[in-house]
């Protein structure tokens, strides 16, 4: 399964109000793996930097001011995360700005449906707690400390190693990595084979069976699929 852990940084926190995106970050990863391939680019937001926001992501007006707009980027954004489910931590805030983003250049919403809420899912398994990113590295011993600001390429890199311990598929990966040591350590013979309870029912007729039997007949005795052939089935006594 194929899923995209997306990050972003903005202007401020509400679309509504003229805040703006300035920057996405996206990691793909295939059945909770990270793939190593990525999608990051910065946006000419067309406005300027609060002090606020830029104390949280360190992005100036003026460093943004040479970036590209959304809509010279939205088409390379869209192609990367294809239909796959989205992996946000606070998956409102993010979507939010970047459907005001698409609305802007009349493009389609991107569908709540698609998202994987990873603050959600984290507030499930740790109630009570804070559940920012930086508490959840802090209790997945995942090293942020390059996170000295907040940068979306680096909190979706992050968030999927977060998301891969909070659903618990590191656990899964860690158990199928040992069978595959023992696996290889006992030799591929020695290793369980999974069986089915009832065998498959044939699906290949008595009949399409003679007619194959018949047309081997007329390859000669020597033919190798000879070797193949059940013996036939010894006559009932009358």
């Amino acid at each position: 399964m194929r899923e995209i852990v997306l990050d972003t940084e903005t202007t401020g926190l509400d679309p509504l109000r003229g805040d703006r995106l300035v920057e996405i970050g996206c990691v793909e990863m295939l059945n909770r793996m990270p793939t190593g391939q990525s999608f990051h680019v910065y946006i000419n937001p067309e406005r300027d930097m609060p002090a606020e926001a830029f104390a949280v992501h360190g992005l100036s007006a003026e460093f943004l001011a040479t970036k590209q707009l959304f809509h010279e980027v939205v088409d390379d954004f869209l192609e990367f995360i294809g239909d796959a489910p989205l992996v946000i931590h606070n998956a409102s805030f993010d979507i939010s700005f970047i459907n005001a983003e698409l609305d802007r250049i009349k493009r389609p919403a991107i569908p709540r449906e698609r998202l994987v809420d990873t603050l959600l899912l984290a507030r499930r398994k740790h109630p009570g707690v804070s559940n920012r990113l930086d508490d959840l590295c802090s209790r997945y011993a995942i090293d942020n400390s390059r996170r000295t600001k907040h940068g979306a390429l680096l909190d979706a890199e992050l968030l999927a190693e977060v998301y891969v311990d909070l659903v618990g598929a590191r656990q899964s990966q860690l158990l199928l990595a040992s069978e595959s040591e023992e696996t290889r350590a006992n030799g591929a013979a020695d290793a369980p084979r999974r069986q089915r309870p009832a065998p498959l029912t044939p699906r290949i007729s008595d009949a399409e069976r003679e007619a194959h039997r018949a047309f081997i007949t007329t390859l000669g005795d020597k033919a190798i699929w000879n070797e193949f052939l059940p013996a036939p089935a010894a006559p009932l006594a009358g």
